[in-house]
């Protein structure tokens, strides 16, 4: 069965960006430094495909070919005048609000998120998922989420929106791997606990 990594980018007091959602407070360049490079070497499918066209990035997708993203990570790509920011990725978009063609690539998903993500867990492929962003969306799909990938970066937000926004529900996850970067940033692996 394939296995669905939540990654996000994150400040030290855990907000993935600030109560308007922009995300401009995180330390700029950090994608063509240290972080970048580990990014671009070790998961060049994370990176949006016109980042990788604009680096000459041709990698493979080495662990995820199917992305999943909410109504307001979406957002930052419409605005920015792409309706498919992972071309190089199977797209799924989970919003009631988007018309369900938006792109005749990417799946809008007005339905049951878990559903879509239980059915993407049974294909058959050596590649497994990715959410990015949405903590409204990563709230909702908690239960289905296997790996965290967190890229800490050195700032302190104040306020903001959290990794996982929705209702109390601790589950335990456990610290598999964790790199650090000359910035002050760091990238931490969590995989969910057994029997959580």
């Amino acid at each position: 069965m394939r296995t669905l990594t939540y990654a996000v980018a994150v400040s030290l007091d855990g907000f993935v960006c600030a109560p308007d959602g922009s995300f401009d407070f995180f330390p700029g360049g950090q994608e063509i430094g240290d972080t970048g490079e580990y990014i671009f070497g070790e998961f060049p499918e994370l990176t949006p495909t016109h980042i990788r066209e604009h680096f000459g990035i041709q990698a493979p997708n080495k662990h995820f070919d199917t992305m999943l993203q909410g109504r307001g990570s979406y957002q930052v790509a419409l605005d920015a005048g792409l309706t498919r920011p992972y071309a190089h990725m199977r797209e799924y978009v989970f919003s009631s609000t988007l018309p369900h063609v938006v792109d005749p690539h990417v799946s809008v998903v007005a339905g049951d998120p878990m559903a879509t993500v239980r059915e993407l867990k049974q294909e058959k492929s050596a590649l497994d998922i990715c959410l990015v962003g949405g903590p409204t969306i990563a709230g909702a799909l908690l239960p289905e989420i296997d790996t965290l990938l967190l890229k800490r970066y050195p700032v302190v937000a104040g306020a903001g929106k959290p990794v996982f926004q929705g209702a109390f529900t601790p589950t335990a996850f456990e610290r598999t791997q964790s790199v650090a970067f000359d910035s002050g940033a760091d990238y931490t692996f969590f995989t969910r606990a057994s029997g959580s």
